[in-house]
């Protein structure tokens, strides 16, 4: 059972159990919103409720990554890499030598980390995952276009190909556009989860995978607190 001190807070034990039945209530009405699948509240039945082909697919994708790769670089930005850097810097205290580096790039247009990562990966093997609902975002587009360039002058175009993964709308935009045309593995972000609520989707998923943390418990975990 948790118990909260309120020795140091401001907050009071009575003020939330006066609140106790509007958080009941509030709480049902977002449940009952997301089993219409049409609003943005679908990550309150994400534990239970979810792609179980594609994430077979992910974990093939974080074997294939750990297997060829030193480094995979992860492209987004805002709610496209919050999650999984959050839960990796929370999670991963010290990196052994033979763990898959995960590095986030595109969340920001500075030249100097830029080029900095670029040295970083000169001798090593790397992937790319890249993650954009619309695939317009500039931050990301161009960080995309640098690294994608990368690959493609260190193991050609078909090998390259084969070291991009895609995270996207499931029908439409750009990058959707792109990865169809490109044959890139791709993975979909799900219409009614938002982006910072997406860490248990695709977004997050690989990412956290190929980091070697076990996702199937925080998973669990998840499902256990809306028990």
């Amino acid at each position: 059972m948790i118990e909260f001190d309120f020795s140091r807070s401001k907050l009071r034990e009575q003020s939330i159990i006066e609140y106790r039945n509007d958080i009941i209530k509030y709480d049902k009405e977002l449940e009952k919103e997301a089993k219409k699948n049409d609003k943005m509240v679908g990550w309150m039945l994400l534990p239970e409720n979810y792609d179980k082909e594609e994430l077979q697919r992910i974990l093939k994708a974080k074997e294939k990554i750990r297997k060829e790769s030193d480094v995979l670089i992860v492209i987004g930005i805002g709610g496209s890499y919050l999650g999984a850097k959050a839960v990796i810097d929370a999670l991963i205290k010290e990196k052994a030598k033979k763990d898959t580096e995960v590095i986030f790039v595109g969340n920001n247009m500075s030249t100097r980390y830029i080029n900095d990562i670029i040295s970083y990966i000169y001798d090593k093997d790397f992937s790319i995952n890249v993650i954009s609902k619309s695939g317009t975002t500039t931050e990301p587009a161009i960080a995309f276009r640098i690294f994608k360039q990368l690959l493609i002058e260190k193991y050609g175009i078909e090998e390259a190909r084969t070291r991009i993964y895609v995270t996207t709308d499931k029908l439409k935009g750009a990058l959707r556009e792109i990865a169809i045309e490109e044959a890139y593995e791709t993975f979909s972000i799900p219409d009614n989860i938002g982006g910072r609520y997406s860490v248990l989707t695709a977004v997050g998923l690989l990412p956290i995978a190929v980091s070697r943390i076990r996702y199937y418990k925080i998973i669990r975990r998840c499902k256990k607190c809306n028990e």
